[in-house]
C-alpha cells in the first residue's frame, strides 16, 4: 500500500470519530439560490382576509400567467371587496353544501365578500361554463377554475392548483372597478 492511500485512509477515519463523538460541527453547504426565496416570495400558505362587504356585484373572473405565479383576478362593481382565501380538503357549493370537483394535488377556496347579481336580483356574472370560469390549459400552477355559487353577499370560487403553494391575496381599485387578486407562486 503506498503512503498516499494510507494517510488518506487515516484521515477519513479520523474525521469519521471526529463526527461520531461529535467534536467536528457538520455544516450542510447551501448555494445563495437554495437560502433564497423562490422569485422573491415570502408569501406562505395560509389563510388570508379582510372582512369589508360591499353591495357592488361581481362582474368577472379571469386569470393571467407570470413568469413566477399565476394569478386569479375577479372584477367588482364599485368598492373593493372583503375576501377569504384558504386552502381546503374540499370546496362546497354556498347554499346547498354539495361538493365541486376541483383538478390538482390542493384546491384554494376563494371567497369574495361581494354577490354575483345586482340590488334589484338579475345575475350579474354569467359563466358558460360553471366547471371551467376560465381556461388555464397550459398554466403552470392553475389546474381549474370553478364556481361554488353566491349566497347572502357572497360568492365562492373554487381554484384547483398543482400542489399546495405559497398565494397571497389582495384588493385594488381603479377607473374599471375593484378587483380581488389572488397570485399562486409556481414554487416554494
Amino acid at each position: 500500500m503506498n503512503v498516499t492511500k494510507h494517510t488518506t485512509r487515516l484521515a477519513i477515519r479520523s474525521l469519521v470519530i471526529a463526527l461520531a463523538a461529535g467534536l467536528v460541527p457538520v455544516v450542510a453547504a447551501t448555494t445563495a439560490a437554495e437560502a433564497a426565496p423562490y422569485c422573491g416570495i415570502t408569501w406562505g400558505s395560509a389563510a388570508k382576509s379582510s372582512a369589508t362587504m360591499v353591495p357592488g356585484p361581481l362582474t368577472n373572473v379571469r386569470a393571467g400567467r407570470h413568469t413566477c405565479f399565476d394569478r386569479l383576478v375577479v372584477d367588482v362593481r364599485g368598492s373593493a371587496p372583503g375576501y377569504t382565501v384558504k386552502y381546503v380538503s374540499n370546496v362546497f357549493t354556498e347554499g346547498r353544501g354539495t361538493v365541486v370537483p376541483l383538478r390538482g394535488g390542493a384546491k384554494l377556496l376563494v371567497v369574495t365578500r361581494a354577490p354575483a347579481y345586482t340590488s334589484t336580483g338579475a345575475s350579474s356574472y354569467h359563466p358558460a361554463n360553471r366547471r371551467e370560469l376560465v381556461d388555464v390549459t397550459g398554466y403552470t400552477t392553475f389546474r381549474q377554475v370553478a364556481w361554488a355559487g353566491t349566497f347572502e353577499g357572497q360568492t365562492s370560487i373554487g381554484l384547483g392548483v398543482r400542489a399546495r403553494l405559497p398565494f397571497r391575496a389582495f384588493t385594488i381599485h381603479d377607473a374599471t372597478g375593484s378587483h380581488l387578486v389572488i397570485d399562486v407562486a409556481h414554487h416554494w
